[in-house]
C-alpha cells in the first residue's frame, strides 16, 4: 500500500538516485521525524550517491551493489566506519528503498536482503548509591541558601525518580502534572506528533518530590513549561550540581536515566513495566535490559 503517492508521483524506475533523494527527505520531514534523524539520513543516501556513477537509476541498482557498497565503506573507502554507523547506514538504506517500493516506484526491493547488522553501544555510566545520595544532597543545599533556589533538586529528583529523556523533561507542561490523580502525584508525557504516541505514559510523582516542586513554582513561577530553559540551560544545573557533589563523573540527563532503569531493575520491578516507563519499544528493550542485566552484575 502507497505511503504518500504524491512524494514520488514524478520518481520512477529511470529517475537517478541523487535526484530522488530530496523527495525523501520531504517524506521524513512529513512524518515528523526529528531533524537529527533527517540529517543523518540524508548524509547517508548522499554518500550512496556518490559511490554509484551520477547516471545510475534507482532500478538499475541490485542487491549485490548494495553489498559491494557496505563492503567499500567498511574495507575500501579508507574511513573508519564505527558499527553502530553501519548500522544506522543499512537502516536508512533499508528505509529508502522500502519507501519507493511500497509506493509503486520499484517492483522489488533490492535492500530487502540486505542484512541488518545491529551496534551494541559500550555500557553507560550510572550513579552508584553514594553518588546518587551526594547529588541529592548537593542540590538539596541549594533550598536552604540565604537566596532559596528549589529548581536544581527539582530537576534533578524529577530525573532520578522517572528515567525521562532531556527531550521529555523539555516537553513537560505545567498541566501534565497532576497532584490530585487518584493513584497519587503523577506526570503525563506527551509527545505532539502522532507518530511517537506509543511513547505517551503516566508516571508516578515522588512525595518527597511534591515540597520542592511546590517551592520551584512559587520562586520561579513558571506560566506554561514546567522547566522553560534551554537544553543547554539545564545541562548546566547538572554539571553545577554534579561539581557541589564532588563527583568525578558528568552527571547528565542520560546518566539519570539509567540510573533510574538500573535502580527499578536492581529492586525487582517488572522488566515490562520499566520497559513502560521508559517509553521504549519492546525491540529498544532488548539492548537495554541486556546492559541493565550487565550492569546490575558490575553493582
Amino acid at each position: 500500500m502507497a505511503e504518500n503517492p504524491a512524494a514520488t508521483a514524478h520518481i520512477t524506475a529511470n529517475t537517478h538516485l541523487l535526484s530522488t533523494i530530496s523527495a525523501y527527505e520531504i517524506y521524513l520531514n512529513d512524518q515528523a521525524r526529528s531533524p537529527y534523524t533527517v540529517k543523518a539520513f540524508m548524509s547517508d543516501l548522499r554518500l550512496l550517491a556518490s559511490y554509484f556513477p551520477e547516471d545510475r537509476s534507482l532500478g538499475a541498482i541490485t542487491t549485490s551493489d548494495l553489498n559491494q557498497f557496505f563492503e567499500w565503506m567498511q574495507n575500501e573507502r579508507g574511513v573508519p566506519c564505527a558499527p553502530k554507523t553501519l548500522a544506522r547506514r543499512i537502516t536508512t538504506i533499508k528505509s529508502f528503498f522500502r519507501w519507493l517500493h511500497r509506493n509503486g516506484v520499484l517492483m522489488l526491493d533490492p535492500a530487502e536482503k540486505v542484512v541488518q547488522k545491529s551496534a551494541i553501544s559500550p555500557l553507560p555510566q550510572v550513579l552508584s548509591d553514594d553518588e546518587m545520595h551526594a547529588a541529592l544532597l548537593a542540590a538539596d543545599r541549594y533550598r536552604r541558601k540565604s537566596k532559596p533556589d528549589a529548581r536544581p533538586y527539582a530537576l534533578l529528583a524529577l530525573l532520578l525518580g522517572t528515567g525521562i529523556k532531556k527531550s521529555e523533561c523539555l516537553g513537560i507542561h505545567l498541566n501534565h502534572i497532576d497532584l490530585e490523580a487518584p493513584g497519587g502525584p503523577q506526570v503525563f508525557i506527551r509527545y505532539a506528533s502522532p507518530t511517537n504516541r506509543y511513547k505517551e505514559r503516566k508516571l508516578e510523582l515522588g512525595d518527597d518530590w511534591i515540597p520542592a516542586y511546590d517551592e520551584y513554582i512559587s520562586q520561579y513561577n513558571p506560566l506554561d513549561r514546567l522547566f522553560p530553559w534551554s537544553p543547554r540551560r539545564l545541562e548546566y544545573l547538572l554539571e553545577d550540581i554534579s561539581n557541589d557533589a564532588g563527583l568525578d563523573k558528568h552527571l547528565s540527563f542520560d546518566m539519570c536515566r539509567w540510573t533510574y532503569a538500573l535502580n527499578e531493575y536492581k529492586r525487582g520491578t517488572d522488566p515490562d513495566t520499566i520497559r513502560q516507563n521508559l517509553g521504549v519499544s519492546k525491540i529498544q528493550w532488548r539492548e537495554l535490559n541486556m546492559k541493565l542485566r550487565q550492569l546490575a552484575g558490575q553493582a
